[in-house]
């Protein structure tokens, strides 16, 4: 585990990298940056850990329930650095680190059984479940700590090590979180590394890794998955998505105005299931644009540690790019920003919250993750069209449909092409449900016992009945 340290000085030296405050554009603390080569000795020491771990299931439960318990006494602290590194408002961060606990509590108490086989033979058989090993965790920096514990708490719970690889952009509440848990957990039983590129290539790849887990890009997933597959190491991969809210004929606008607009705008955008697509029956397109403009237009955007901020900034100067590229585009094809469109006049990475309408429907704005705040809306005569565009794209993560009807609106979302798709709200997840996409939003399911089960293989005994 690595030792609990505060924030120092900015600027980085020999084996460091500078993390940046988003809020501000500005170096104010700094990380290990480790490399490649010394991986070898901490994925050794997380399969010397895995032994004694896996023999105790009630030992691995009660570990995890003090674990939970230091992550929610620390909470201050925690949201607070989490805050300063990733950007967003300091109640998020609160909300981060109580969803964080609560997982590690869910977990910490599945139990995956014994699964008797009857088949009418004369043999007793049972599915029996077993740990795989060391585990690569790979996160990124929009959701570090919740992301953390959605992958680390179903390994450790089914017997596995973990070994944790953060973002280079969001580090330090990571290596806090680590720290806070240290003395609930054995050694080597959860270890973080942090270091730039190809430091989580070396991880995925690692011959003694034997399941790796990742969130983060099509192209980086795509990359994992080559990599692991040189040991035939395990993956479950999450890839983003394109989240489309098609709104029926009948929906009430002004009821559903704030949950679709926070659906998109959470986090500044940055969540992988948010709203990213907005598709609107014709005769209340404008209204719909409207209504969001004004909650756009209105809506606090500063630094996260301000209590009035309801939007913080994008989390890095790459993404304030690509935000930047992809509303300029649209707006050099023709769309018009009812809303926002701009960068803001602040330090740091900050975009006004945007709405875009007239935006032409192969714009890169529609047909991409934009990850950041800017929402494009699209006007539809025939529902089957609606539903038809919401399905054209390559991700497959989630989907809404929104009316008064909520039979009619649930028929519909049936038909979309995602694997989690809801009714007049959108990106609300349980512990206990399953969350995988389609297409190329993903390989595998995290969450509920499925995620556990996705950290253990099965072991069949057989026993002949009457020897």
């Amino acid at each position: 585990m690595p030792e609990k340290r505060s924030c120092g000085v900015p600027g980085s030296h020999e084996g460091h990298f500078a993390v940046v405050d988003p809020a501000t554009g500005e170096a104010f603390d700094e990380a290990p940056d480790q490399q490649p080569h010394e991986l070898d000795a901490v994925v050794e020491r997380a399969h010397a850990a895995w032994r004694g771990w896996r023999a105790d299931p009630a030992a691995r439960t009660a570990a995890l329930l003090t674990a939970a318990d230091a992550v929610e006494a620390a909470e201050a602290e925690l949201a607070a650095l989490l805050t300063r590194e990733q950007g967003k408002p300091l109640a998020e961060s609160y909300a981060e680190v109580a969803r964080t606990a609560a997982r590690m509590r869910y977990f910490a108490q599945l139990d995956p059984g014994v699964q008797p086989i009857t088949d009418g033979r004369p043999v007793r058989s049972e599915v029996r479940w077993r740990s795989l090993g060391p585990v690569a965790a790979i996160v990124p920096w929009n959701f570090p700590l919740q992301l953390a514990s959605a992958k680390f708490a179903p390994a450790l719970a089914a017997g596995n090590t973990v070994v944790l690889k953060p973002s280079p952009y969001t580090p330090l509440a990571t290596r806090l979180l680590a720290s806070v848990v240290a003395d609930a957990l054995p050694e080597d039983v959860l270890t973080v590394v942090t270091g730039r590129e190809p430091l989580g290539a070396g991880l995925a790849a690692h011959p003694g890794i034997r399941h790796v887990t990742f969130t983060g890009s099509v192209p980086t997933g795509r990359a994992v998955a080559s990599g692991a597959a040189a040991s035939l190491a395990r993956v479950t991969l999450e890839m983003g998505g394109n989240d489309a809210a098609v709104l029926l004929d009948d929906v009430q606008v002004d009821r559903i105005a704030d949950r679709l607009f926070w659906a998109a705008f959470r986090n500044c955008g940055q969540v992988c299931m948010a709203v990213k697509r907005v598709y609107a029956p014709a005769r209340l397109h404008a209204h719909v644009v409207e209504a969001l403009a004004h909650r756009a237009k209105t809506t606090v955007v500063g630094p996260g540690l301000d209590p009035d901020s309801r939007l913080g900034p994008l989390n890095n100067a790459a993404q304030l790019a690509r935000t930047e590229h992809l509303a300029a585009g649209a707006l050099a094809d023709g769309a018009l920003a009812a809303a926002g469109g701009h960068r803001l006049d602040l330090p740091g990475y900050f975009f006004a919250p945007t709405i875009l309408t007239n935006v032409p429907p192969d714009s890169p704005v529609v047909r991409e993750e934009q990850f950041g705040p800017v929402l494009p809306v699209l006007p539809y005569d025939d529902l089957d069209d609606a539903v038809e565009a919401a399905n054209d794209t390559g991700f497959g993560l989630g989907g809404s449909v929104w009316g008064t009807d909520p039979e009619r609106a649930e028929a519909v979302a049936d038909r979309l092409e995602c694997g989690t798709a809801w009714v007049n709200h959108h990106a609300e997840l349980s512990l206990a449900q399953p969350f995988a996409g389609a297409k190329e939003s993903g390989v595998g399911v995290a969450g509920g016992p499925w995620g556990l089960y996705g950290n253990l293989r099965p072991f069949v005994v057989h026993r002949r009945e009457g020897d």
